[in-house]
């Protein structure tokens, strides 16, 4: 059984775009598998939306193809785009009307799409409640989903979002990540989401492609970001009093973690307690390990100071903006 190759979902080999004499795109090749919430990162201007716009035939490709299920953007259009639901710059909504009727709408234009499939993708991005109201009343996060509900309604295995955080709050962000998270799990779609934020795609993505003028610097797992080697520093807040029995039993327990204390108020602005090299999934045990041995654990969380400085040296910048 497992002589059986995939074939990933969308495929970009050697794109290029030039504009006038002008390289926009240079040469991009990398491959989404199914069931991936894929991200493209780079300043703006880095080419980001170019590359959509060729992905979803808005643009032409000067060379290079582009396949989404193994058909190509340039010779086989129309199956290569069935299979993609997009939203390149905001998506058109009617303000005065129901989220229902915006969808209703749209359906009229997709052959085939019932008023089931209706009410499926309103309880995939959960507007169920909502769905009657004028979207005009909607928060810039439920307009989002509604786009998202709007781009799902034809079944497509692939989603394009260009930019989709733009102008969400912290809480709207999250709830698009739950929201993306759940359709590749439960629908196997694939995402690519482009962004120019660091933090936000490190909370979205499954990997990361790096644009920098038009170039694809590199495509790395979120993990591979933090640490090379897979593990990730983890601080757990422990009172200072305890810190020095909490490291001893960490390392009794966990020979190979690699521990240090962490004195509170530093320049980092963390509290105080240990920062332990880990594996994510080995968190939920050392949390344990300490409960059981008395000490009490008032946070945990994930350092991820080192990602945007690992961004930095892999584009050799200053800045990411």
């Amino acid at each position: 059984m497992e002589h059986i190759h995939h074939e990933p979902l969308v495929r970009l080999h050697g794109v290029t775009k030039r504009i006038g004499g002008k390289t926009i795109i240079d040469g991009i090749s990398f491959d989404v598998p199914h069931g991936e919430v894929f991200g493209f990162l780079g300043p703006n201007g880095a080419g980001k939306t170019t590359t959509i716009r060729m992905m979803v035939g808005l643009m032409s490709i000067t060379e290079g193809e582009i396949f989404i299920q193994g058909k190509s953007i340039r010779t086989e259009f129309e199956q290569a785009i069935r299979h993609v639901g997009a939203i390149v710059e905001n998506p058109e909504m009617y303000k005065f009307l129901s989220g229902y009727h915006n969808l209703l709408h749209f359906a009229r234009m997709s052959p085939g799409v019932t008023r089931e499939r209706i009410e499926e993708v309103i309880a995939l991005v959960g507007l169920e409640n909502r769905i009657h109201e004028k979207v005009k009343t909607y928060s810039l996060g439920m307009r989002q989903r509604l786009g998202i509900a709007q781009a799902l309604l034809h079944k497509p295995s692939l989603l394009i979002l260009d930019e989709p955080t733009n102008g969400l709050d912290p809480a709207g962000i999250r709830e698009l990540r739950d929201h993306l998270r759940r359709l590749t799990r439960e629908e196997g779609i694939s995402v690519i989401v482009s962004s120019h934020l660091l933090a936000e795609m490190e909370l979205m993505c499954d990997r990361i492609a790096i644009l920098q003028t038009g170039r694809l610097i590199d495509v790395r797992a979120i993990g591979e970001f933090v640490r090379d080697d897979g593990l990730q520093p983890v601080l757990f807040e422990v009172d200072g009093g305890q810190i020095a029995k909490a490291e001893q039993l960490i390392r009794a327990v966990f020979p190979e973690a690699e521990v240090a204390a962490q004195p509170g108020g530093g320049a980092d602005g963390l509290a105080e307690g240990l920062v332990v090299q880990i594996e994510r999934e080995r968190i939920a045990d050392i949390n344990s390990e300490l409960v059981k041995g008395g000490i009490r654990v008032s946070g945990i969380r994930i350092v991820t100071k080192s990602l945007e400085d690992k961004f930095l040296e892999i584009t050799g910048r200053e800045s990411i903006a």
